[in-house]
């Protein structure tokens, strides 16, 4: 017996028991299966599942520390009301029925007062649970429902929207040729990284664009390390390649795309050697690239969610990254880029869903204009949200009509660029409330904090490219007083009265409404705990243009956006200006600010912030470092180790200096969402690219000293 409890060996007599789940510290592509091994209902141990197709059986750092995650003593034990100032931290535990219905008093209050519009619901992690939030909003009258993907994959999603009108991810499976453009998935999507490797092994050539060497770039064919903001300047050259060398597919650029000849003529200033001046990539690397993507059919453009798009310029740069899979003719072909259609919980698995018409009940035009609206017509015009990187900006002048209050499930105020000026903005609400597993500095400026419960103890849907779904139950009762963030959003719209038949059946019934197009039904999820491959999944055809077109205002596939037109004073080709600060568009302020400074990248153990209060995976950078060229530490007296400062026009922090050659000389890597390193601190509230609202993370300018 004491071996069998040692080896936690889950027997009859141990009394362990397996019970399914997956982790959800990751996003919506990595929800790897997990068997938790559950004694008298505590968590003792922590596996991969095996038969999950997306992992394998195999766990990233974060996910084999769940149990720390799930056990932190930083777990918020009851609903509290501040009672201090705001960001005292000062608060007393209350019912859930008295905090809901304080919350639910004040909202129809400020409702009557200011109209539905002045209430924002905003959400960060988890992302399955958005739809239902997403329908609380519209439904209580709302339409400023707003998420993380304000800074994350959504821009992508918008650059393919104008130029193709619809999403098209990488047919890796069945691709002869991988270029790969500012993606990592061994730090950023451990499990999914081995699509790469197994094209690799199928002989399949790899290209990789990115301004750092990674484990991708090392198992790359081809690397172009190119300066963080020049992307779209690469893509241009590679065009003019392709172009001049008579290698673009010409029958679908004749029949199936928008002004051509207009998007040719500008190409023609994209030498590879004008590339090379302006991004840094050999003229001959150029060269090589382009003849690679254009000539090895099928080719497939792997992106990454929002690495390209985290500059001033980022939408531009990405359109015309995606032009190539149209000019190339790659688009919509096995191999290529296939468009998919709509997802479901933001993975196409193999079947449609009623999510879209879940999420929206009301019509836009039946409600006031979104946050952000005003400023960023582009982004409301191809992604069904409010832009919260507007928020502090209207909370602030009440224009064009005041926000009163924020309803948050995970808000992380460090997101935002000039984090403090948020975090002062937020003070300035009559409510601000946030959910959260965690008492985090956000949480201690709200007025209602409300604790949400980890994935091991809710239940959960979600989908994998794979055709693969789950169902999770909970593996432990919810510890202490906490709930799903699901029943918190029911709840909530229980004590607003909101008259809505969806909503007040609850989480199942609403799933399974989403899910009747499919054949899926709950009961039958229930019967597969680990998950269930979907019986006769859809089988996408090739080539689904030639039936219907294109979803973008021409019909075609646009070079030249229409929409963007339609929009504004936007360039609708994809022009390459330089980032807002840069050696080309301010080189007075690179004088004094000779470094680019690069941020929002991945590393392999943390998620953001989500995993910096986790012994094991802290352990693995206890302190805030940044990442500098050896060459550049040399010429500053910079040793490994050393305390350094990082200045820019706004503010400045303090860190440890990391030398490696991961990162290019005259650029700084500096990880983001430290407590006491906040580097998004030091970036201007309104350097923001203009098109889509995303703040520039990845090319501003900086001074590197020895602190």
């Amino acid at each position: 017996m004491p071996n069998v409890l040692a080896s936690k060996l889950p027997t009859p007599e141990s009394g362990i028991e397996v019970k399914k789940s997956i982790c959800t510290i990751c996003d919506s592509l990595n929800q790897c299966g997990l068997d938790l091994y559950v004694k008298q209902g505590k968590i003792i141990k922590v596996e991969g599942t095996k038969e999950n197709p997306h992992n394998r059986g195999t766990l990233c750092a974060k996910g084999a520390a769940t149990r720390q995650y799930v056990y932190h003593e930083d777990r918020i034990k009851t609903p509290l009301k501040r009672v201090g100032p705001r960001g005292s931290g000062h608060f007393v535990p209350i019912s859930w029925d008295e905090a809901l219905e304080a919350i639910a008093g004040k909202l129809n209050q400020l409702k009557g007062d200011y109209g539905p519009e002045s209430v924002a619901f905003f959400v960060g992690y988890p992302k399955s649970f958005r739809p239902y939030l997403h329908r609380l909003a519209h439904c209580f009258g709302s339409p400023n429902y707003m998420s993380e993907s304000s800074t994350c994959a959504k821009a992508t999603t918008m650059a393919q929207k104008l130029v193709f009108g619809e999403p098209a991810p990488p047919d890796v499976k069945n691709t002869r040729c991988l270029l790969i453009w500012s993606c990592n998935p061994f730090y950023s999507s451990p499990s999914s990284a081995r699509v790469i490797l197994e094209a690799k092994e199928r002989g399949a050539k790899i290209i990789v664009v990115d301004p750092r060497v990674t484990p991708t770039t090392s198992h790359s064919s081809l690397h172009l390390q190119l300066r963080p903001g020049t992307d779209g300047a690469l893509a241009l050259a590679m065009a003019n390649v392709i172009l001049n060398e008579k290698l673009y597919d010409k029958d679908f650029v004749a029949d199936y795309t928008h002004c051509f000849e207009e998007y040719r003529e500008y190409v023609r200033q994209f030498t590879p050697e004008k590339g090379e001046e302006l991004t840094g990539v050999p003229a001959d690397k150029i060269r090589e690239a382009a003849r690679l993507y254009a000539t090895i059919s099928p080719a497939a453009l792997m992106f990454g969610s929002c690495g390209v798009v985290h500059h001033t310029n980022g939408i531009q740069n990405y359109r015309a990254v995606f032009s190539l899979v149209g000019l190339t003719g790659n688009y919509d072909i096995a191999g290529g880029n296939l468009a998919t259609p709509p997802p479901c919980m933001l993975v196409f698995s193999g079947f449609l869903s009623r999510e879209a018409e879940y999420s929206h009940p009301k019509k836009w035009e039946e409600m006031a204009p979104r946050v952000g609206q005003d400023r960023f017509p582009a982004w409301c015009a191809t992604i069904p949200e409010g832009q919260a990187m507007n928020l502090p900006s209207q909370i602030l002048s009440g224009r064009p009509y005041p926000i009163k209050a924020l309803i948050g499930f995970g808000v992380n105020y460090r997101m935002w660029p000039d984090s403090e000026g948020f975090l002062a903005s937020l003070d300035k609400l009559d409510l601000f409330v946030n959910i959260d597993p965690f008492m985090t500095d956000a949480c201690k400026h709200a007025d209602i904090v409300l604790p949400a419960c980890s994935s091991a103890e809710r239940s959960e849907f979600r989908c994998y490219s794979y055709k693969y779904v789950i169902l999770t139950q909970p593996a432990i009762a919810p510890l202490y007083e906490s709930r799903s963030d699901v029943d918190i959003m029911f709840g909530l719209a229980k004590h607003l009265g909101l008259e809505d038949p969806l909503l007040k059946s609850g989480f199942e019934a609403s799933l399974g409404w989403i899910l009747s197009p499919s054949g899926l039904t709950v009961e039958e999820l229930k019967k597969h705990p680990a998950g269930m491959f979907v019986p006769n999944p859809i089988q996408v055809p090739e080539k689904k243009y030639l039936q219907s077109g294109f979803k973008t205002p021409s019909g075609k596939l646009e070079f030249h956006s229409m929409l963007l037109e339609q929009c504004g004073d936007y360039d609708p080709l994809p022009i390459f200006r330089p980032p807002k600060h840069s050696k080309d568009a301010t080189p007075e302020m690179t004088k004094e600010y000779p470094f680019v400074l690069d941020t929002g990248s991945r590393l392999p153990m943390f998620i953001h912030s989500r995993t910096f209060r986790l012994p094991w995976t802290a352990s693995l950078r206890p302190e805030a470092a940044a990442d500098l060229n050896p060459e550049d530490a040399g010429k500053l007296g910079i040793r490994q180790g050393d305390d350094i400062r990082i200045s820019t026009p706004k503010g400045c922090i303090a860190v440890k200096a990391n030398l490696t050659h991961m990162v290019l000389p005259g650029v700084v890597h500096m990880y983001h969402g430290y407590p006491h390193a906040n580097v998004n601190q030091m970036i201007e509230a309104d350097y923001l690219d203009p098109l889509s609202g995303y703040p520039g993370y990845k090319s501003l300018l900086c001074r590197i000293e020895r602190a």
